[in-house]
């Protein structure tokens, strides 16, 4: 059992580890009834989404990250969804209830695994997502079968088969051999264009944004030379002899090293021997570079599914909508909403396993940074005069970390605030009663006066 070298950072007979097959043969991963495939003919790009772009650089996890839209956007769709809050509820008929004391509560919400904190591994499974199209994560379950911790897997260490209609994952310990696990023991998230012919998704950065980060890349390394030389357009140096090709060499180097770099850039030059110097203007290539860098972070945030104002890039609108509220409406909606719902159905049915509990994303976490934003929902949350609410005071206390207070979880029904006069009697009524109440204080009219008067 080479594969306990894996987790031999887990404590002793906490952990059952899942089903271990024998050693398959080393060979790629393939559908049913297809031949094997030695995995020394595999690509770079079939092994770790590497591969040229048309603009030369070579584009993969690590490359790409170095752009600053593909590092803005990851960081963003992946930091956004490590804030949202992940509960379990369990069903009862037509309503649920927060299971605060189920064990994949504490799992989800306090420790996946002893190596990361919730968010960060929250993190990690987006950013595997995004950059490598899939995330696994090893289930360690007890001697019972309830899950213990998720482990995460580089993804360049997993590779998906098919075996008699299931998925098989065969992984890559420390030592370079590779061992097979089922798929009810890998919580496997996919991303874009999930192929059952591969068991792998479409990565953002080997298919979308491929040849935008490898322009993004070479502009920026186009810029870096620029600057770097000067950050002045290029000069011809002319004689009126003819110069000798080692003569040419010790002026470009005598040039170089005089006034090349942004130290020397304001330095005087001195040509002697009939030297004259030319200066090459801004052609039209130069003149654009900055636009098509520029556009280069839009079209990655295009890939991403992210409005380009959220990076940086403000000079363009979306068409989400006509303000940035709505555009972040959009995100939440077109951006995160499809990564949240995939980890909870994967969840649901690889952890859970049971129709009477459930896992579900509260996206009123990112309300959390904008106080007036919060306010305004938890009022409307509330209720108030000719309005209903959906959350009492308690509720919203609760999520605030306050304590409850008393009367506090009173639903508003729309027609008074909590422990205020019923507002169903009408003004009449409440005019009659004023004047009850001032004839209990007015004195007694005088009965004997009266029946004087009437005799």
């Amino acid at each position: 059992m080479a594969l306990l070298g894996m987790f031999s950072w887990m404590k002793g007979g906490q952990a059952q580890l899942p089903a271990v097959r024998e050693d398959p043969p080393l060979v790629a991963p393939k559908a049913e009834g297809q031949a094997p495939r030695p995995l020394s003919d595999w690509t770079a790009a079939e092994m770790f989404g590497g591969v040229n772009s048309y603009a030369g650089p070579l584009v993969n996890r690590e490359t790409s990250m170095r752009v600053a839209a593909v590092y803005a956007c990851v960081r963003l769709i992946a930091g956004a969804i490590a804030g949202l809050p992940l509960h379990v509820f369990k069903r009862g008929g037509d309503d649920r209830s927060r299971a605060r004391n189920h064990p994949l509560d504490w799992i989800l919400n306090g420790q996946p695994n002893s190596l990361m904190p919730p968010a960060v591994w929250l993190e990690y499974v987006i950013t595997s997502i995004l950059l490598a199209g899939d995330s696994f994560n090893l289930i360690t379950r007890t001697a019972g079968g309830q899950p213990l911790e998720l482990i995460p897997l580089d993804p360049a260490t997993v590779m998906v088969t098919r075996k008699n209609g299931m998925l098989v994952y065969l992984i890559q310990g420390d030592d370079g051999r590779w061992f097979a696990v089922d798929q009810g023991d890998m919580l496997h998230i996919p991303g874009v264009g999930f192929s059952l012919s591969t068991g792998r998704s479409l990565s953002v950065i080997a298919h979308a944004a491929r040849q935008g980060i490898g322009i993004a890349m070479a502009a920026e390394e186009y810029s870096s030379r620029f600057f770097s030389n000067g950050a002045r357009p290029d000069v011809v140096l002319k004689y009126p002899s003819k110069l000798t090709p080692d003569q040419v060499d010790n002026l470009k180097n005598f040039w170089t090293k005089k006034h090349s770099g942004l130290a020397n850039a304001h330095m005087p030059a001195v040509l002697t021997e009939g030297g004259d110097i030319t200066t090459l203007s801004l052609n039209a290539e130069d003149a654009q570079l900055l636009e098509a860098r520029k556009f280069q972070v839009i079209d990655i945030a295009r890939a991403f599914g992210v409005p380009p104002f959220m990076i940086g890039e403000t000079e363009k609108t979306s068409s989400w909508g006509s303000g940035i509220e709505t555009q972040g409406i959009g995100f939440v909606t077109y951006t995160l909403s499809p990564h949240t719902k995939k980890i909870e159905q994967e969840i649901n049915r690889k952890l859970l396993q049971t129709a009477r509990f459930f896992v579900e994303f509260n996206f009123t976490g990112l309300l959390r940074a904008d106080a007036a934003a919060r306010g305004a929902y938890f009022r409307q949350a509330i209720g108030g005069a000719g309005q209903a609410g959906w959350m009492t005071q308690n509720e919203v206390r609760k999520l605030e970390n306050m304590p409850a207070m008393p009367g506090g979880d009173q639903l508003h029904t729309g027609m008074a605030a909590p422990g205020a006069a019923d507002p169903t009697k009408d003004k009449a009524g409440d005019d009659a009663q004023e004047d009850d109440a001032a004839g209990d204080d007015a004195p007694a009219p005088d009965d004997t006066a009266a029946g004087g008067n009437a005799n």
